[in-house]
């Protein structure tokens, strides 16, 4: 908690509020494409989703980065729609064009489906997995998607770059919006439970699709859900972190600082830091906000980028970030280069 002194563990020690100095990193995806071990596992496990479910082969994937890098947090390999998964859906990976949901939630009601919780026991398995083999120094960070992100894709039945078929829904149907968002909250409180349960030590809310919303449903379908999902997740685990991610969010980001209780604000790429230093609550720890185009550049633009991001955030709990995951075409030699200028201060 705020003021709490955690010597062992640099991430959570700045999630509940301390100052470090170098601040300590993660890369969002930092397990993934641009290994070449992942990719030869991939290939020798077959798709993602298999090893999704393959706690053996996720908990490899999760260690990989953390065998190159001095990085200080680990982030389960997992996806967000492991939630609608379990909640009946049908799920799929189409390669090259991403996820597939069936039946689709503007047309099939959530009486349709059948809810399966054994589809996350082998993601809590991961995690045990992955706890058991980390350096003590490390975090281990669990996830989900945040309510309206995954309700966009069970609405769709993929992603879409302006969530047209969710955002008309939520206008034309409230009731049927909401009912749905209800039940993905209580499915994802449960999942990040048993996440805790099996060993993270603090959880990450992906909001990948906020910045698409108008102020008033972004008060309604992200600020109101985040904030009931933070709630009641503190009352079962008041040690447990909550990073709060809403990209895109833009200047709503200081409602969403405000009113949802997370203990720290990730800032997507868009974000200038020095604006969020400045507007956002002195004592809230910041993560990010490296945009993953610079690191693939490398260089001196890359050294001129996370100079600025430290020099704004230098006075204030920060993580160090990237702005979203990292991309599958980012040269390792890039990654060592950002690592060892954020721990050089």
């Amino acid at each position: 908690m705020p003021g709490e002194l955690t010597t062992d563990k640099p991430l959570l020690a700045v999630l509940r509020g301390e100052r470090r100095d170098p601040p300590p990193i993660w890369l969002m995806r930092q397990a993934g494409r641009y290994l070449p071990e992942y990719r030869e596992l991939r290939a020798a496990k077959g798709g993602f989703l298999d090893m999704v479910y393959d706690p053996a082969a996720a908990a490899e994937i999760t260690l990989q980065p953390l065998r190159r890098f001095a990085i200080d947090g680990a982030i389960l390999f997992s996806d967000i729609l492991i939630v609608p998964h379990a909640m009946g859906m049908h799920l799929s990976f189409v390669a090259g064009e991403g996820p597939r949901l069936a039946p689709t939630m503007d047309r099939a009601t959530l009486g349709e489906l059948t809810t399966d919780p054994s589809r996350f026991e082998p993601i809590y398995e991961t995690v045990r997995r992955v706890k058991a083999a980390l350096d003590p120094s490390v975090t281990l960070l669990g996830f989900a998607g945040s309510p309206w992100t995954v309700a966009t894709y069970m609405i769709a039945g993929q992603g879409s770059r302006e969530q047209a078929e969710a955002r008309t829904l939520a206008y034309a149907d409230p009731g049927r919006m909401d009912a749905l968002l209800d039940a993905v909250c209580e499915t994802t409180l449960d999942y990040l439970s048993g996440q805790v349960a099996a060993g993270v030590e603090a959880v990450q809310l992906f909001d990948s699709w906020a910045g698409s919303l108008s102020p008033i449903q972004f008060e309604r379908l992200v600020i109101a859900r985040n904030a009931w999902l933070a709630s009641e997740f503190r009352k079962r685990h008041p040690n447990i972190p909550i990073i709060g991610f809403p990209k895109g969010a833009g200047g709503k980001l200081i409602a969403y600082a405000r009113e949802t209780g997370v203990d720290a604000v990730g800032l997507d790429e868009t974000v200038d830091p020095a604006w969020a230093a400045r507007e956002l609550p002195a004592h809230l720890p910041l993560q990010g906000n490296l945009d993953p185009l610079a690191l693939v550049a490398g260089g001196a633009a890359l050294d001129e980028a996370v100079t600025r991001i430290l020099d704004a955030l230098a006075g204030r709990p920060h993580i160090f970030n990237l702005g979203h995951g990292i991309l599958q075409t980012t040269p390792i030699a890039h990654v060592e280069r950002l690592i060892e200028r954020v721990k050089r201060g």
